[in-house]
């Protein structure tokens, strides 16, 4: 029998977990993890706060996901991975309407004149015209399939605030990738989507551990550590040194308490950002392959976790802002989310404001963000009840892809160069730079070891996968 190889994961985030779970599991290899931050789980992780557990935002698994992936996450998780019902709500022109929506929450809360704006759009479809970018945009596509009213009262303020770009600067990729509804067809098998005999699948649902979504990262990182793999938390990167021969080892150089480790692996499967990977290796990547890298843009995340002294905030899990007045995209409240009634008189917010790590919001005090939170609340006429109890602020550098127009060509420099280097693959949300799910993460996990046979990876057959792939479209 021939030795199984040795393979490095960078990251242990679900794809990069997932994969050291189903390594270990089909016994296919020896396998070695490593994470700079303390924990498990990346954007995916919780984290304790105010006595529950909270995430990096508002997360949730998708019914759609694949069926072998949910058999073994039950199998992990047990009765903790709970079925829950969708519970969320947009503030749309001064109302709210629930999301998903719902046909007689149209009929009824629908602010009129953008009810017959849409109508209108429906039934006389026109060119929107010409926009000031040359070629097609974010903002091009969705006014020729939705129409000016959705477009601008909804999608185009909103890409605004999640991706600090103009619509007309985004590529049309993003509006592709992003928005499931993305015509009136598809808006409307959405909105009918939960009547009684043409439900869709995840219209009402969703699951979520109990202890938070950071547990199915751990219930992954726990199940291969049994099996066999290392996972070391706290150990950055810090060079990657690039085999000079086809027989010779990779060696990866990482930080352990202030001290350099080498590990020499045979393979490296990285899921962290690929924006990050040319500055690793060693010898150093070509300049160009380095320009291409800095050329491709993520968009940051501050989250503000508030307290506050009451069992529940609201009957909702989720409340989303397009409006430009509101700075916050998105409010969550975890309680809603793994069905907890603990601690009892005292609940968590989590409010996200996007942004860039050169602006104002990266930096701002504590004690502002939360003043400005509040006051985004007032004015969505939500406010808060009382002083928050507690505070917290936790910041995602590379919270979401920023697919500006042109993106495709530096991208595809830095993923043809990594291509040439030897048994080395990136997948996964951040190693790919798209827009996907949590299910969409773990499935490229296991096609990548679905890939590995004999010990050998099947590059012609990862290929195949990476079609599969590019049909993925964020679930709502």
């Amino acid at each position: 029998m021939m030795n199984k190889p040795r393979i490095a994961i960078l990251g242990a985030g679900p794809a990069g977990l997932g994969a050291a779970f189903k390594l270990t599991q089909e016994n296919r290899a020896v396998v070695t993890v490593l994470e700079r931050a303390p924990f498990v789980g990346g954007n995916a992780g919780s984290f304790e706060f105010g006595g529950q557990n909270v995430d990096f935002g508002s997360h949730r698994l998708h019914p759609s996901c694949d069926p072998e992936i949910l058999k073994d996450l039950r199998s992990l998780l047990g009765d903790s991975l709970l079925k829950r019902p969708r519970q969320g709500r947009i503030h749309l022109c001064n109302r709210w309407i629930r999301f998903p929506l719902k046909p007689m929450d149209l009929l009824l809360r629908l602010d009129r004149k953008f009810a017959l704006g849409v109508l209108r759009d429906m039934l006389y479809r026109r060119d929107p015209g010409p926009t000031r970018a040359s070629i097609e945009s974010f903002e091009s596509v969705l006014r020729s399939q939705l129409g000016p009213t959705i477009s601008e009262q909804f999608y185009l303020p909103y890409a605004r605030k999640i991706w600090g770009r103009s619509p007309e600067e985004l590529s049309a990729v993003q509006a592709h990738k992003r928005i499931s509804a993305g015509s009136f067809r598809k808006l409307l098998r959405k909105v009918f989507g939960g009547l009684p005999g043409v439900r869709a699948l995840g219209f009402d649902h969703y699951f979520y551990p109990r202890l938070g979504y950071g547990q199915i990262s751990e219930s992954l990182a726990e199940a291969a550590t049994v099996a066999g793999a290392e996972i070391h938390l706290g150990s950055p990167v810090v060079r990657l040194e690039v085999p000079n021969c086809e027989d010779s080892s990779w060696r990866i150089a990482i930080e352990r308490s202030g001290q350099e480790q080498i590990i020499e692996v045979d393979q490296v499967w990285s899921s962290i950002p690929i924006t990050a990977l040319p500055g690793m290796m060693d010898p150093p990547c070509p300049p160009n392959i380095a320009v291409a890298a800095r050329s491709i843009h993520h968009r940051a995340m501050v989250l503000v976790y508030l307290q506050i002294g009451v069992d529940r905030f609201s009957d909702f899990d989720a409340h989303y802002f397009p409006d430009p007045a509101v700075t916050i995209s998105r409010l969550s409240e975890p309680k809603h989310y793994s069905d907890s009634s603990e601690p009892q008189g005292k609940t968590v917010l989590c409010a996200e404001l996007p942004c860039s790590t050169e602006d104002e919001v990266w930096s701002m005090a504590p004690e502002d963000l939360a003043a400005r939170v509040a006051q985004d609340l007032a004015t969505a006429g939500i406010p808060l009840p009382g002083s928050p109890t507690l505070l917290q602020i936790r910041k995602l550098a590379q919270a979401y892809p920023i697919y500006d127009i042109g993106f495709e060509d530096h991208l595809r420099i830095v993923e043809e160069w990594l291509q040439q280097l030897p048994r080395f693959v990136t997948y996964g949300r951040q190693g790919l730079f798209v827009h996907d799910n949590t299910h969409h993460a773990l499935s490229m996990a296991y096609s990548a070891v679905r890939c590995l046979v004999d010990g050998q990876f099947d590059s012609r057959e990862w290929k195949k996968f990476r079609r599969v792939f590019e049909t993925h479209v964020v679930e709502d």
